[in-house]
């Protein structure tokens, strides 16, 4: 049977999503911090592995580019779409939560961008982690994508006025924070909340960025740009989304990690405890 996040996707248009404006702004930024943490060596000896790939937007870019690309996603439409684009790309249906067809210590780099959207508890977020943490190679690094908590209170809530519903039954509470429940299809974190499922996985901080700043906030205003400017606002974000003030502040963060060593290196979870 289907499950809800299936028919979910067979109806969302991701492949557009990322080639909007607001789209291209999360897919430059997470392409340049891929590039920044890939080993520098042959692309065809570098491994990759993408959880939750999608339809192949990240998948596909780094194959042809050279990479030896591996993909894992849920969604058959999805899969499918994925596999037309490029058969370099080992691509498999599964989940983050079992990655039992990978050995150990398999992969150079890991990119989990979606699956943290779609897991409700910590338990589970816990879960993917540490079988991610499992396939990666000990001086690899994985990227982890979450979509933060007063995003959606702001534009589901205020914007699309919706905040006095969610704070009576529940999807609110005192304090603000999002409390999905599975039908709801997304769950939306703090960031003391990432920094507990590090501490959990036993895995550090590399660093920690806003994946696209203001621009799901400003779409309308990105898309009437011209193109000089819009090229300005990706050099603008691409310039400030490591500030600490803006990390969290956007719809989507990108947690930079690797796993924990003796006598670790300087952690800079603690900047955003609270």
């Amino acid at each position: 049977m289907m499950t809800e996040l299936e028919k979910y996707y067979n109806k969302f248009n991701e492949e557009k999503r990322l080639k909007s404006r607001h789209g291209q702004v999360e897919f430059i930024t997470s392409m340049k911090y891929i590039h920044k943490y890939l080993p520098k060596r042959e692309h065809g000896q570098v491994k990759i592995l993408d959880v939750g790939a999608g339809t192949g937007r990240y998948s596909v870019a780094l194959a042809e580019e050279g990479y030896d690309v591996t993909a894992v996603e849920l969604v058959k439409y999805n899969l499918g779409i994925l596999k037309k684009k490029n058969n370099s790309v080992k691509a498999y249906q599964g989940n983050a939560l079992k990655l039992s067809r990978f050995p150990d210590k398999e992969f150079d780099l890991i990119i989990l961008f979606g699956p943290m959207y779609h897991l409700y508890t910590k338990e589970d977020k816990v879960k993917a982690l540490m079988e991610a943490k499992r396939v990666l190679k000990d001086e690899g690094t994985i990227l982890v994508a979450y979509t933060m908590n007063e995003y959606s209170v702001l534009v589901y809530g205020f914007r699309e006025n919706h905040i006095q519903e969610c704070l009576e039954n529940g999807k609110l509470d005192a304090n603000y924070r999002v409390c999905p429940s599975p039908e709801d299809l997304y769950d939306y974190v703090r960031l003391e909340d990432i920094d507990s499922y590090n501490e959990a996985a036993e895995m550090e901080r590399i660093q920690i960025i806003s994946a696209d700043g203001p621009s799901d906030y400003m779409r309308q205003v990105l898309n009437t740009m011209d193109e000089k400017t819009f090229q300005t606002f990706i050099d603008y974000h691409l310039t400030t989304c490591e500030r600490p003030e803006l990390v969290g502040a956007g719809s989507h963060t990108v947690d930079i990690i690797r796993k924990k060593k003796d006598g670790g290196i300087e952690n800079e979870s603690s900047r955003y405890a609270l």
